[in-house]
């Protein structure tokens, strides 16, 4: 694991979605709430929630993180599509802590996605998830109203002597 005992803790906010890809019939019973194994909507955002929850637990070496907030939303593709379309799945995380929820909203997206396919099966084969991605991620380093992270110390160009052997002092990263 990464050493986060140094940093700030800031609010961190990311957003992630993918893409289920599904057929007219199965989007036509999705509208209706007429699956036959029940509301795969409800479902899928339960398990999305529960997936970003035990994000520790499934990713090595992530940090596990007391969240804030975590919401999950199933978007329906608009207008009636014979051929289908694809449901887009989001999952926003925010907590404060060291470190931020990128992890925590793309397994929630995952999950979701994946609950939804488990739901859906029966009725769709051809189902495929896709375009898995962070949307938007804010605190910590990279957002742009977080301090700057300390300067780096120069590098050490004093010679070495012949009874000196030289090994790296950062054992973290091997």
């Amino acid at each position: 694991m990464v050493d986060v005992g140094d940093k700030p803790v800031t609010r961190r906010v990311a957003v992630a979605s993918c893409s289920l890809h599904v057929g007219g019939r199965l989007l036509r019973l999705l509208r209706d709430a007429r699956l036959p194994k029940g509301d795969a909507l409800t479902v899928a955002q339960l398990a999305g929630a529960l997936g970003a929850k035990r994000t520790a637990e499934l990713i090595p070496l992530c940090h596990p993180l007391a969240l804030d907030v975590v919401r999950v939303r199933v978007a329906l593709p608009r207008g009636e599509c014979a051929a289908g379309g694809a449901l887009r799945v989001t999952c926003e995380a925010r907590t404060q802590a060291r470190t931020g929820v990128e992890m925590e909203a793309l397994t929630g997206a995952a999950v979701a996605a994946l609950a939804l396919y488990d739901m859906c099966k029966s009725v769709d084969r051809d189902m495929r998830i896709s375009d898995l991605r962070v949307e938007h991620k804010s605190g910590g380093r990279s957002d742009p109203r977080a301090e700057p992270p300390p300067p780096l110390r120069p590098h050490d160009e004093s010679p070495r002597r012949e009874d000196e052997t030289y090994a790296p002092t950062n054992f973290m990263h091997f």
